[in-house]
C-alpha cells in the first residue's frame, strides 16, 4: 500500500518532469576536452544537452556510491572482527561447559556452576 501511495505520489511527477527536462533540452551541445584550441578541439563530442545531464548525473551517483563504501571500510573490518570474537568467545564457552560436564562427579567447591550464554536472536 505504501508502495503504491510512494509510486503515485513521488515517481510518477518525477517521471514527467524528467521527460519534460528531456524534451526541452534535445538541442545538441559540443562537449570539448581541448582546453587549448576552442575552434577546432582535437577531442570533442556532439550529443544532446540532456543526454550529457543524466550521464553526468549517473556518473555523480557511481562515484558518491563508491566513495562511500571506501570510506566505510573500516566499519565493516570492525564489523568483521567483533563476529570472529563472538563466535570465538562461545565454541570457548561451549568447551568450558562440556569440561565442566565431564567433571561433575566430583565435588564442585564454593559457588561454581554451569557457565551459560544466550545465542543472539539474529
Amino acid at each position: 500500500m505504501v508502495r503504491n501511495i510512494l509510486f503515485w505520489v513521488i515517481l510518477v511527477p518525477l517521471a514527467i518532469v524528467i521527460v519534460m527536462f528531456a524534451a526541452a533540452n534535445r538541442h545538441p551541445v559540443t562537449v570539448s576536452f581541448d582546453p587549448f584550441h576552442a575552434t577546432e578541439p582535437a577531442g570533442s563530442v556532439t550529443l544532446p544537452l540532456f543526454v550529457l545531464v543524466f550521464v553526468l548525473v549517473i556518473l555523480g551517483v557511481i562515484l558518491g556510491g563508491v566513495a562511500a563504501w571506501l570510506r566505510q571500510s573500516g566499519y565493516r573490518r570492525a564489523a568483521r572482527m567483533r563476529d570472529a570474537d563472538v563466535a570465538a568467545l562461545r565454541r570457548e564457552v561451549e568447551t568450558l561447559n562440556r569440561q565442566l560436564a565431564t567433571h561433575q562427579d566430583a565435588p564442585i567447591s564454593g559457588s561454581a556452576s554451569r557457565l551459560s550464554y544466550r545465542p543472539s536472536s539474529h
